[in-house]
């Protein structure tokens, strides 16, 4: 159990870092945004009548009494050491008390939602909050948790995307420059006290953590590096595929069938694109848009469809995976073959990569990416290529360590576009 080994590390001095996870395989289509804007990252201002909606697909179907509570945690994702009293406000637990069977629907399945914070519970302080979803009466066996970012602006952060400064980089990456302005909040301690986190398209896999100033001026702290610290690859425009609609085939449907009483989508073969010229293309930065075209409301009247995938290359990589990846899989992979991980398999006889993934109407971005056997690191580049000039959202979260305090406080979000 995850809390179990939590509680275990703890006593033996080890802190483990909570992340987004989806630990039940029935659970599918979690979306956590603010509320009324589905495509933003969930961040709330503290003290603000802000709300972030939760929402989540049971295949199981039928009901199931399912509770919630937040974890408070450091800049790194490990949990702090305070009383659950400390950082919320109410009860510290609750259940989700909406849900709704699906209509009309191949894939039965049974909707949940609901809008955080609220009466029964809120937020005491500001910094990272891990969410987590669990059966009733089973904290120790969560379903899914998912990252929350509470922001107490303090200070100001002005920042610009650039192509990046090493020669051998030059091409291929993006190099993120930003000072912080602090004239009005006291940072005592700027190398051990601020925290610095940079995330591109909201990714936390390759997220640079505890970055530090690299200057200090009269209420301002300098991260112009330009020594790769903060360097990004490129990558490449996301593909995409729309299946708002299983009526017809958009742009990048080849067929769409009902086989065994379920939908089978058939996408066009994508072509590897690392020896290939950039081409700017419109996309949403990897992120994904549970919608229907079918139907009044996604929620309950979206179909579920198994979405084939295929790549050709005329031999497997050597020492690693082949994997279909974006905000749908929270860039999640391992080496289980499941319909949210993602993981491809070569087939030789068609000279390519290939996978099938279970996914609700929407509007999808992905990518293909290799994982190494021994790094288990996300290397794009492989299919996709790498491009300094590839469009790219980017995020600098501030942490302070306050002088006799006990937990992070998130102090500035500052997200731009390349």
């Amino acid at each position: 159990m995850i809390f179990l080994l939590l509680l275990l590390n703890t006593m033996t001095g080890i802190s483990q870092v909570l992340e987004d996870l989806t630990l039940n395989p029935s659970i599918r289509t979690v979306l956590l945004y603010r509320t009324g804007a589905e495509l933003t990252p969930p961040i709330l201002n503290f003290g603000t009548d802000e709300k972030l909606t939760l929402s989540f697909d049971d295949l199981e179907a039928g009901y199931t009494p399912w509770q919630y509570t937040f974890i408070h945690c450091n800049a790194d994702w490990t949990p702090t050491d305070l009383w659950q009293n400390e950082y919320l406000d109410g009860y510290t637990d609750d259940y989700i008390r909406n849900y709704k069977s699906s209509f009309n629907t191949l894939q039965p399945y049974t909707n949940y939602s609901i809008e955080i914070p609220n009466r029964e519970i809120s937020f005491r302080i500001p910094g990272n909050y891990i969410l987590k979803v669990y059966p009733e009466g089973d904290p120790d066996n969560p379903a899914f948790m998912r990252r929350i970012l509470v922001l107490d602006k303090r200070v100001t952060v002005k920042a610009l995307v650039r192509q990046a400064t090493r020669i051998d980089e030059r091409f291929t990456h993006q190099e993120v420059a930003f000072s912080i302005f602090n004239p009005q909040y006291p940072i005592n301690e700027p190398y051990n006290g601020l925290k610095v986190v940079v995330l591109q398209n909201f990714r936390w896999d390759n997220a640079k953590f505890n970055v530090k100033p690299l200057m200090l001026r009269d209420g301002e702290l300098d991260y112009q590096y330009t020594d790769g610290t903060l360097s990004f690859e490129g990558g490449n425009e996301f593909r995409f595929f729309d299946i708002k609609s299983l009526r017809y085939n958009s742009e990048r449907i080849r067929s769409i069938e009902i086989r065994n009483n379920r939908y089978i989508v058939d996408l066009y073969h994508d072509k590897p694109r690392a020896f290939k010229p950039y081409i700017t293309e419109e996309d949403i930065n990897g992120s994904f848009l549970a919608k229907t075209d079918d139907g009044q409301d996604v929620s309950d009247e979206g179909e579920y469809a198994w979405v084939n995938f295929f790549i050709p290359f005329e031999l497997p990589y050597p020492g690693g995976s082949m994997f279909v990846v974006g905000g749908f899989n929270n860039w999640k992979h391992d080496q289980s073959i499941t319909p949210e991980k993602g993981r491809m398999n070569y087939n030789y006889a068609r000279q390519g990569y290939e996978a099938r993934l279970l996914l609700k109407q929407g509007y999808y971005n992905y990518m293909y990416a290799f994982v190494d056997d021994k790094t288990q690191q996300i290397d794009l580049s492989q299919a996709e290529g790498s491009h300094s000039e590839t469009g790219n959202n980017y995020t600098i979260l501030v942490y302070n360590r306050e002088q006799g305090s006990r937990y992070d406080r998130l102090i500035a979000i500052e997200i731009m576009e390349k």
